[in-house]
């Protein structure tokens, strides 16, 4: 089986393997661009990159549901636990641990991180996955532009999605200068378009990755999937 991943909207995607299936940010129910509603989810991993709504929403009833274990900062994990969660790696900036699917590096990013009920939920990050296959994946997640993007790209990557909605992210611009310094073979967009605020043309970003990145740019609709 090929290694798939598909976009659920916002910053919400499902990665599967041939033996595995992880979900990057569940933002399901109140998301107005999402094609599935949480219980609809099965997964065996479920990586949370920071504490706000739009990113955990659906977490603890995923978890609960489905018994995966969860993998985020060290605040985010020991909050999840006290919601009942069973299964827990917590992780902190710079950190790698090995799963079953592969190798998870938790990477900086310069945004905030505060839980839905008020609660400290660390720092940031964002995740770089190394698969089993050795296919390498990296989910800039909520962030700004930042130089070191190019040492996370430095060992190769096949894939880099990057939010480009602005005004709480980076933008376009600064998510095609973000491409430049990770030098992916291919990049995928995120966190746009949910609401007005953050509406952006994906398409036309996609566009500016190839001509001014010579990357693999790619726009793809909510549902879609992309074999890797």
């Amino acid at each position: 089986m090929a290694t798939t991943l598909r976009w659920l909207g916002h910053n919400t995607w499902l990665l599967e393997t041939a033996d595995h299936r992880i979900l990057i940010d569940p933002f399901l129910n109140d998301s107005p661009t999402a094609p599935l509603k949480a219980a609809q989810v099965e997964v065996d991993f479920v990586l949370v990159s920071h504490g706000h709504y739009d990113h955990i929403a659906d977490a603890v009833a995923i978890l609960k549901r489905t018994g995966a274990t969860v993998v985020s900062n060290f605040e985010i994990c020991e909050w999840l636990v006290k919601q009942g969660v069973q299964k827990a790696e917590s992780m902190n900036h710079g950190g790698t641990i090995t799963l079953p699917f592969g190798r998870v590096k938790y990477t900086p990013a310069i945004h905030s991180s505060v839980l839905p009920d008020g609660t400290n939920g660390g720092n940031p990050g964002g995740f770089l996955l190394t698969l089993g296959d050795g296919t390498k994946l990296y989910f800039a997640c909520d962030t700004a532009l930042f130089s070191d993007m190019k040492l996370i790209g430095a060992g190769g990557l096949d894939l880099a999605v990057v939010p480009i909605g602005d005004r709480y992210t980076m933008g376009p611009d600064d998510a095609v200068e973000a491409v430049k310094l990770l030098a992916p073979k291919k990049a995928l967009p995120c966190h746009y378009g949910t609401w007005p605020p953050i509406a952006q043309d994906a398409n036309a970003w996609a566009a500016r990755v190839k001509s001014e990145a010579k990357c693999e740019g790619l726009a793809i609709e909510p549902g879609d999937t992309v074999t890797l």
